[in-house]
């Protein structure tokens, strides 16, 4: 636990603050902490070895870092990660807009997913094969904010701006909000031209963010299911909107703005990019690497596989894209697996451009782009600033048996 609690205590700022955070890793064994989708110095990436030493049992670590963005982030480690977070080291963290939308609530679900014995306690098998050549560790319990819960009250009339948040290692979520019609506002944190979910499913990769408006038009005393059914055949309902007796806050829905700001990010040159694409392969009915052995590594980019052992104590990788601070940099992510992988890029918010060969609808930025299988992306940034930067599967279980590398901005 971060503080005591599951998840961690959600940490709120204003755009244009500074972050300052004092860590304590209480710990038997060393962690970091990533801020995962915020663009931080890369000596306060959390990342044990290219941005700092692991922090060890016992030791303290003080994090400081401005915040340029607003949106919904969140922190978890990068030591053990398939471990660490499993067991609950997770937590939010809202960067607030200088000028904020009109919503009458502004509610986060941190979305959890364990995996369970009869007995209520989390169950052992960290790292079996099984898991990391497929999909990694799916629970068979899902949390909204550290708990299960069966409804969540709403008054009718209202505007909720929600934020979710996939903390899950490996889980994929499509929800649906029956009787309701959420409008995306943001991406992983980034202003997006707002719009219906396609297919009227909100989809989540793990590592990723959406930010919602949803205007409760039911019925006081109604109540509507909320279906994650991502996954065939397994579909559940995560929590029910319950409508309270009292009477409605409004009439007809909020008549204020819904679009938000954009964030100062440097946008692309197209023009004047380098390209580096970049193959995805490996896992069960894939090209395994050659060096896989009983535990791994399982995964490959561009045919080069992480070493396992880089997930508990350093992630000193060779560079697989190197590029000058300053440079646009085209990737396309060509996923070449049976599988679905949440690639993330660690310092650098990126446009979509594509995917699958068709424009982008939305161009959004993201930090988290999910790839079915067969599937291919195209993405563009900025690198802004030098140091070594991870890029990795945020299924944990693929990233720690080698879907890992790392990008080097040079000066």
């Amino acid at each position: 636990a971060y503080d005591g609690r599951v998840p961690g205590p959600e940490l709120r700022f204003r755009q244009g603050d500074t972050a300052r955070i004092a860590f304590a890793n209480n710990l038997p064994e060393p962690t970091t902490i990533h801020w995962h989708g915020l663009r931080v110095p890369n000596a306060m990436d959390g990342v044990p070895g290219p941005s700092q030493p692991p922090v060890p049992a016992g030791g303290r670590f003080d994090y400081e870092f401005p915040l340029k963005d607003a949106g919904t982030f969140w922190y978890h480690p990068h030591v053990n990660s398939g471990v660490q977070v499993a067991h609950g080291l997770t937590g939010a963290f809202i960067v607030e807009e200088r000028e904020p939308i009109r919503v009458d609530r502004d509610l986060l679900w941190l979305l959890g997913d364990w995996r369970l014995t009869r007995e209520a306690e989390l169950a052992g098998g960290f790292g079996h094969p099984m898991d990391a050549t497929h999909a990694g560790r799916i629970g068979n319990t899902v949390t909204i904010n550290g708990a299960v819960r069966d409804s969540v009250p709403v008054r009718a009339g209202e505007r909720v701006r929600l934020r979710l948040i996939n903390a899950a290692n490996a889980r994929v979520f499509a929800l649906d909000f029956q009787g309701h019609a959420p409008r995306v506002i943001a991406l992983d944190g980034q202003p997006v031209t707002p719009h219906a979910p396609p297919d009227g499913k909100v989809v989540l990769g793990p590592g990723q963010r959406v930010d919602l408006v949803i205007d409760m038009e039911g019925r006081p005393g109604e109540g509507f299911d909320v279906i994650d059914g991502f996954y065939p055949r397994m579909a559940y309902r995560l929590t029910r909107l319950i409508y309270g007796s009292e009477a409605p806050l409004r009439d007809s829905p909020l008549d204020a703005p819904i679009a938000l700001a954009a964030n100062p990010l440097p946008e692309p040159d197209l023009a004047g990019a380098v390209r580096q694409d970049v193959v995805l392969d490996g896992g069960m009915h894939g090209a395994m690497p050659k060096s896989a052995g009983p535990r791994g590594p399982f995964w490959a980019l561009n045919g080069v596989a992480a070493p396992g052992h880089s997930s508990m104590g350093h992630h000193h990788l060779e560079p697989l894209i190197t590029v000058k601070r300053g440079q646009t940099q085209v990737t396309a992510f060509v996923n070449e697996t049976g599988w679905w992988h949440p690639m993330h890029l660690h310092g650098f918010p990126f446009r979509v451009l594509s995917r699958n060969g068709r424009p982008a609808e939305h161009r959004e930025w993201r930090d988290t782009v999910l790839l079915g299988p067969r599937e291919t992306a195209e993405i563009a940034f900025v690198a802004e600033e030098a140091g070594d930067w991870m890029l990795h599967c945020h299924v944990l279980e693929h990233q720690e048996t080698g879907m890992m590398a790392v990008l080097r901005v040079t000066a």
